[in-house]
């Protein structure tokens, strides 16, 4: 077959002349219309854009015009407020035709009534003439909008089509349903269904009972599970259930918070290349007398031996027995260091108070009212001594006080990632770090009291060599009516000191961003960074045929996207639909459209290496066909992450249509090669620690909807069409941009409906069948290493049988 390779796109070729003009914006403000004075900007022509104005107070109506220019016209003007897009009305000698205001005079201008705002955008295209007669300019103008209108025209005919066709199949619907009520009808009145009316009574009794009776209940789960999975995947799930229901559902996970005597004898036998000694700090303010026996007995307990506790106690008058109690304790054991402050400092300020007792090489940071396991030190020490870490932290785990065996929460934490760190403090406890790092960087800060730990570890973090995460729980969080494990409310200063961190390290790194609270988790982060530059970006969609999702595709993006600069780039893949050529012929008219063909036998990754060279924007968005954008600052908020130097790509949160969750990531290792998160979780859901809510570092990213730089999709060498035609091509990408050193981040904040394979259909054809299985092998041979080593944004103790992060 001959390959189709031609390419047209929409854009204009008359030339044109580039210059700069001055906007006079001037505003009426309050009941009596006082103006204020004229705010001159420069804005470039064509294309121009006045960004960031500061509205004064009870500003209600907002004037533009140009004074130096006598006849122009400006096309798709637009005030943009942070409540939406309001079109401006025309006022002088101003004309609205079409998409068109047509200026003609110096008293022309437009205005538009404002929101409540405090900034505002005026955007749109800015069309000069030389004298009021240039009728040739102002007819292709306008045949322009005609042309566009009729676009709109047929796209309203196709939508009443689609509706008739809706409201006939909603008709046979319900003339089924009439049928089957008619069906039941004549069942309810047969004899036989009155004869059985007694035993079907029965029958729900006994349901009814099972539901209420436990050990009913597991049978009637037990037999459900034999129907659906077989008699062997039954046992092994009630075996596990009834082993999980000992000890608050952790018997496991409890069993391993104990050392065997062989295991405590081997750990302090144990002799490492280096002779760390570690430092544990632990500021002190009206500890309750047993969780302050219990803490200091769990640093007693650990077995390596090399370490010092300092303890820095700002406890009142009215509570002598917290000094009373370490003194005690520091009279059996000298590594014990107490020193009683004259006041009460701030958990910060006695918190460095504990530095400046330490003496240790590496500094660990420990609560006054936790534990720690008795492993926590050696296992940190083996990290150390291992991987020449200088920075370490564990999981942790979350009981309900008093008693350990009373499980709240499991904390098994991904590796280390920045963006993750800056979305929520998920590294918190046990964190353990040099010396020499920490004189790199301020101590604890007392401006950050309630998230001193978050704004320390952000910094430290940022300057490591090397941080190394031991999925192991080896620390215990005291859940009682004070701590913030209980209830972040009991510190409410610590919402407000966290979006400080977060803001103000971010701030350091050269960047700018706002940091706000999520309405779940308010110590979890939306960060809203502010784009740099608005470059071009080109999106990257491959089509065959399928007109209906092409055109809610590119009706969703071109009606909900704010972005002011983008092309898209559609790779037809050997369509034979009349109608969508007659589709693409219409989108041509538009300059921001670029038609290319290529016919070939369906190739993905051909496909968009085929479409990149057709695009001239900064930044690629690859996506499906079969997607509907929900977000109108998607493009925004893949941008502001992929446009730093360290990510290389950014991808979406995707829905299937019932608003369940398709896409919230991928991870590495599940199903044996990867597979995406949370699937089918509904759609507002949290996640497991929140996953959720805020943006974070991960492997991978499905290609159904992300952005990469073109410098580094050019730089790995794109998608790669030999090995991964189809399937994991994304994955492999992802795994190739982190390979070269970037990062790759997932946003909850740039949402879409995901169509999910309406286009290219299921794997379920022995040559589909035969094709996947090669890429699973060819995945699997190319990213071994990586399957061995397990994801980093994962924890080993998670299942990979699926992506809920349930417990193996």
């Amino acid at each position: 077959m001959k390959k189709n390779t031609g390419c047209t796109n929409g854009q204009n070729n008359e030339k044109q002349t580039i210059g700069k003009v001055r906007a006079e914006i001037r505003f009426e403000i309050g009941k009596k219309a006082a103006l204020s004075e004229p705010i001159y900007y420069e804005c470039s022509y064509p294309q121009f854009k006045i960004a960031d104005i500061s509205l004064p107070e009870n500003c209600r109506k907002i004037t533009i015009r140009f004074p130096e220019l006598k006849y122009y016209a400006v096309r798709e003007l637009s005030f943009v407020s942070g409540f939406g897009m309001l079109r401006l009305g025309t006022k002088g000698n101003a004309k609205k035709s079409g998409s068109f205001i047509i200026f003609d005079g110096n008293d022309a201008s437009a205005s538009a009534e404002t929101e409540d705002c405090s900034c505002v955008c005026i955007l749109g295209e800015l069309f000069i003439f030389e004298n009021s007669s240039d009728f040739s300019t102002v007819k292709k103008m306008l045949h322009q909008v005609e042309s566009e209108c009729k676009m709109i025209s047929d796209e309203k005919d196709m939508a009443e089509k689609k509706v008739q066709q809706l409201s006939a199949e909603l008709n046979s619907v319900r003339n089924r349903m009439i049928s089957a009520e008619t069906s039941f009808a004549m069942v309810q009145n047969s004899i036989i269904w009155k004869m059985t009316l007694p035993l079907r009574k029965f029958l729900d009794f006994l349901k009814a009972v099972a539901d209420r009776v436990t050990p009913l209940r597991y049978v009637k789960k037990f037999l459900g599970t034999v129907k659906n999975s077989g008699f062997r995947a039954a046992w092994e799930k009630t075996r596990k259930k009834l082993s999980a229901d000992n000890d608050n559902g952790n018997k496991e996970i409890i069993n391993s918070f104990s050392l065997s005597a062989s295991e405590i004898k081997m750990q302090k036998n144990t002799r490492f290349d280096r002779n760390i000694k570690f430092s544990i700090i632990v500021p002190l303010y009206n500890t309750p007398v047993k969780f302050l026996k219990e803490m200091l007995q769990s640093v007693i307990a650990q077995t390596y031996e090399n370490w010092e506790l300092c303890l820095a106690d700002g406890s009142d008058s009215e509570h002598p027995e917290v000094g009373a109690t370490v003194l005690k304790f520091a009279g059996k054991d000298s590594r014990i260091k107490y020193k009683k402050l004259e006041k009460n400092l701030g958990i910060s300020d006695n918190s460095n108070a504990c530095i400046d007792m330490a003496e240790g090489d590496y500094i660990g940071l420990f609560d006054h009212d936790d534990l720690l396991h008795p492993a926590a030190l050696f296992e940190v020490m083996k990290a150390i001594c291992e991987k020449d870490a200088d920075y370490v932290y564990t999981d942790e785990m979350v009981f309900r006080s008093p008693n350990i065996n009373d499980v709240m929460h499991l904390y098994f934490k991904s590796d280390y990632g920045p963006d993750t760190l800056r979305g929520i403090n998920y590294i918190c406890h046990f964190s353990v770090f040099s010396r020499e790092l920490l004189d790199k960087t301020y101590r604890f800060r007392h401006e950050y009291d309630g998230s001193q730990d978050h704004d320390l570890i952000l910094r430290l973090t940022s300057i490591a060599k090397k941080i190394v995460h031991i999925p192991k729980i080896l620390y215990f969080w005291r859940s009682h009516p004070n701590s913030v494990a209980s209830d972040i409310s009991a510190k409410t200063y610590a919402i407000e000191a966290g979006r400080n961190a977060v803001r103000d390290h971010i701030a350091s790194l050269g960047m700018k961003a706002k940091v706000l609270s999520t309405e779940i988790c308010p110590t979890a982060y939306r960060i809203k960074y502010e784009i740099k530059t608005y470059d071009k970006v080109s999106i990257i969609i491959p089509n065959k045929n399928h007109l209906d999702d092409l055109t809610c595709c590119i009706n969703s993006i071109l009606s909900k996207s704010t972005y002011p600069d983008y092309e898209i780039v559609i790779v037809d893949n050997g369509s034979d639909d009349k109608e969508l050529f007659r589709y693409y012929e219409k989108l041509k008219r538009d300059k921001r459209f670029v038609i290319c063909s290529l016919d070939i036998p369906f190739n993905y990754s051909t496909l968009n290496n085929f479409a990149v060279r057709k695009a001239s924007g900064k930044y690629y968005i690859l996506l499906n066909n079969d997607i509907e954008i929900i977000t109108p600052e998607w493009i925004e908020e893949m941008l502001m992450y992929v446009q730093r130097d360290d990510v290389g790509i950014c991808g979406a949160k995707l829905y299937y249509p019932d608003d369940t969750i398709q896409h919230a990531g991928v991870i590495i290792g599940i199903g044996g090669i990867a597979g995406h998160c949370f699937g089918s979780w509904p759609k507002d859901a949290s996640g497991y620690l929140d996953r959720l809510i805020y943006s974070q570092d991960l492997s991978a990213v499905t290609a159904a909807c992300l952005m990469i730089k073109a410098s580094v999709f050019n730089e790995i060498g794109g998608l790669d069409e030999e090995n991964f035609s189809v399937a994991f091509n994304d994955v492999d990408l992802c795994l190739k941009v982190r390979q070269a050193g970037y990062l790759v981040v997932w946003t909850p904040y740039a949402e879409a409906y995901h169509y999910e394979s309406k286009s290219r259909g299921y794997e379920d054809t022995p040559e589909k069948i035969k094709r996947f299985q090669g890429e699973i092998d060819r995945f699997k041979k190319k990213w071994a290493d990586v399957l061995e080593e397990g994801d980093p944004y994962y924890n080993p103790n998670l299942t990979l049988e699926r992506g809920d992060f349930s417990l193996k």
